[in-house]
């Protein structure tokens, strides 16, 4: 085999991995997003409708049909041009390096627990709050519209912020590794036609903010005090605080961690044998 002969079959190697990995990102947000799914099946159903039309010969239909393949993706641009900037700014955000700080077993457990205590202070009070956890995907573009705090975490600070009164109080809190670094963060809210009606406007941007990137939303209702959780475009809601610990400890845990865990497991069963 000779180095050419290498070089091509890299070449299009890389070039198929670059194709299903296109597909694979497309599909993956297509159930996050109620237009781009209703989008794909229009464009299954025109594809459908050619191959029909070529199948029994069906002239004028074919011609409508060539008019539409030909002006079509025009037209989606123009139609779906909020969507598509989503998207770039989307993988604007993404940081190539991953998370900025990556905690250790101490701080992550520490970050839970004031959290965890401060929701925990919320719900009782009826205190309504909205708390965003930062992870791979980059939120500096909502930091930079809020207010600049950058203190370390604590259950205390968080309850002052969401206080009733406090002016901060109706935006949500982002979090940075151990810090908080900024409050009064105004999020997009999620149009996801299944929301419930009853959930107010805390959800929906938590849901809205966890739909564009892998950060965690936190959130206490003012009405009822039900502590929910939203993640990937998935809201889980009126959950126990416990559930919210457990959740919180997976979801903020290093894939280092997991992998080096393994290993270590694998290294003392090999001791023990």
């Amino acid at each position: 085999m000779t180095f050419n002969t290498i070089t091509t079959l890299i070449t299009k190697l890389l070039d198929v991995m670059v194709v299903w990995f296109l597909l694979y990102y497309i599909l993956k947000n297509l159930r996050k997003n109620v237009k781009m799914l209703l989008l794909f099946k229009g464009i299954i159903i025109i594809v459908a409708l050619k191959v029909v039309s070529d199948i029994f010969n069906l002239v004028t239909v074919g011609y409508l049909l060539d008019y539409v393949i030909t002006w079509g993706p025009l037209a989606l641009i123009v139609i779906f041009q909020p969507e598509i900037r989503n998207v770039l700014e989307y993988l604007g955000r993404s940081q190539l390096l991953g998370r900025h700080k990556v905690l250790t077993v101490d701080e992550r457990e520490k970050v839970v627990y004031e959290i965890a205590s401060a929701m925990d202070y919320c719900k009782k009070a009826r205190i309504g709050a909205l708390i965003v956890i930062e992870r791979d995907n980059s939120l500096q573009e909502y930091i930079e519209q809020s207010k600049k705090i950058y203190a370390d975490i604590s259950s205390d600070l968080l309850i002052s912020i969401f206080f009733p009164n406090n002016p901060l109080h109706d935006g949500g809190v982002i979090i940075q590794g151990d810090k908080i670094t900024s409050a009064g963060a105004v999020f997009p809210t999620s149009n996801n036609l299944r929301i419930s009606k009853r959930l107010g406007t805390r959800h929906r941007a938590a849901l809205g903010i966890s739909e564009t990137g892998d950060c965690i939303a936190l959130i206490v209702s003012e009405e009822t005090g039900r502590l929910s959780i939203a993640i990937d475009g998935e809201l889980n809601y009126n959950l126990t605080l416990d559930e919210i610990k457990m959740t919180l400890l997976e979801e903020l845990r290093p894939k280092k961690s997991i992998i080096m865990e393994d290993e270590e497991e694998n290294d003392e069963t090999i001791q023990n044998d």
